[in-house]
């Protein structure tokens, strides 16, 4: 072991989604953050995996407020720190080709409109005209909210670590976390394979390995990852502006998703039923089939696309499909911000704004709302209803 060490206020475990803007907005109240990942760079965990989207549609409270964080802080970073992370506004549209999907959707946007979502219900005329693409035969309508959008998870990441590097965080990549330590009943520090480090404050941001790291502090962490596929087309001339989103079970997924890029490739994914378990991230033979038709079910004129190339990464899932976020009760000092659900990406942004108020006591009654939501000790009853 070398003699690596060194005193912080905060140490976050994981530069991923969630790490690395929750280090940028912590550092720039001024404390001294450490940031530690097992990874050689930034972002090569579930991050890399991600497909792009960002959303604010959601169906409860605390992700739809964080999902709007995200949007601001995405939409205006070119325009404030002149990096392009290749954001752009091009909505997401949820689709109802069935009643289920129409009782679903129009039951939710009461929610979404009391915390200030811009999104309505379109029928199928309206829905086509903003879509023209999506099959019209059976289409009763869907929602549409048209200031949601998409951003390259890689791009979006190295200038998010940037600008945590440029507020004095400091990251140790190739380091892996063997011990959180503790005095008293609170937190003091960890231990790693390279070093011993001391802070008063210590965020597990670990993504698929969250729960290895709850134990080392002698916690549970109700996260459990499992696979999922994506992939991307090759680039043809524009034709499609939001994300399209279509929530039907059917045999082998639970809904499937998909947008262009401005590059003009097509990106997908696919919610796969039931789920596969695990830390696999082998690509599957079943995957594309079984996803094309589905997309070409509802946008025929995909039929002819060719594919370049899939992967497959992982989601931290927790038993109602919403993030773990708060401080733990068993050990004062210990943050658990984990168990985003494949949603770290778009809520990695605005999860670090809010983290970086509860680090530093700065909450108001509408932050305590959020937290109370993604408390560690809910009882994870129902399920977040567009995961």
């Amino acid at each position: 072991m070398s003699s690596a060490g060194g005193i912080f206020d905060v140490i976050i475990i994981g530069a991923g989604s969630v790490g690395v803007p929750a280090a940028y907005f912590i550092a720039k109240t001024g404390l001294k953050v450490l940031v530690i990942d097992q990874y050689a760079s930034v972002g090569q965990g579930a991050n890399k995996a991600a497909i792009g989207g960002v959303r604010a549609t959601h169906s409860d409270t605390a992700k739809i407020r964080i999902g709007l964080k995200s949007i601001e802080i995405l939409s205006n970073w070119q325009e404030t720190f002149g990096d392009n992370i290749e954001w752009h506004t091009g909505g997401y549209t949820f689709v109802a080709y069935e009643p289920r999907e129409e009782e679903i959707l129009k039951g939710l946007l009461k929610v979404q409109h009391s915390h200030g979502l811009n999104i309505d219900w379109l029928g199928a005329d309206e829905l086509m005209t903003a879509v023209p693409a999506l099959k019209a035969d059976g289409l009763i309508g869907g929602t549409l909210s048209p200031e949601d959008g998409n951003a390259s998870p890689l791009l979006t990441l190295h200038a998010l670590y940037r600008q945590a590097l440029a507020h004095g965080a400091m990251f140790h990549f190739a380091e892996s976390v063997t011990a959180v330590t503790q005095t008293g009943g609170r937190v003091s520090g960890v231990h790693t394979d390279k070093g011993r480090y001391t802070a008063p404050v210590v965020i597990n941001a670990a993504g698929a390995h969250a729960q290895a790291v709850s134990r080392l502090a002698g916690l549970d962490a109700a996260v459990s990852p499992d696979s999922h596929e994506g992939g991307v087309s090759e680039p043809v001339a524009r034709f499609l502006e939001p994300m399209v989103v279509d929530i039907r079970p059917r045999k082998g997924s639970s809904n499937f998703y998909f947008y262009q890029h401005h590059t003009g490739q097509v990106v997908f994914c696919i919610t796969p039923s039931p789920p596969i378990v695990g830390t696999d991230r082998r690509e599957t033979s079943e995957f594309l089939p079984m996803v094309s038709r589905r997309m070409i079910e509802i946008m025929p004129r995909l039929m002819n696309l060719k594919v370049r190339r899939t992967w497959r990464g992982l989601y931290p899932m927790t038993p109602d499909g919403a993030p773990i976020v708060g401080w733990a009760r068993e050990v004062e000092g210990f943050i658990q911000a984990v168990g985003m659900c494949g949603q770290g990406f778009m809520l990695g942004p605005g999860l670090g704004l809010y983290l970086a108020r509860l680090v530093t006591h700065d909450l108001d009654d509408e932050d305590r709302e959020v937290f109370d939501v993604l408390s560690p000790y809910r009882e994870f009853a129902g399920a977040e209803q567009l995961r």
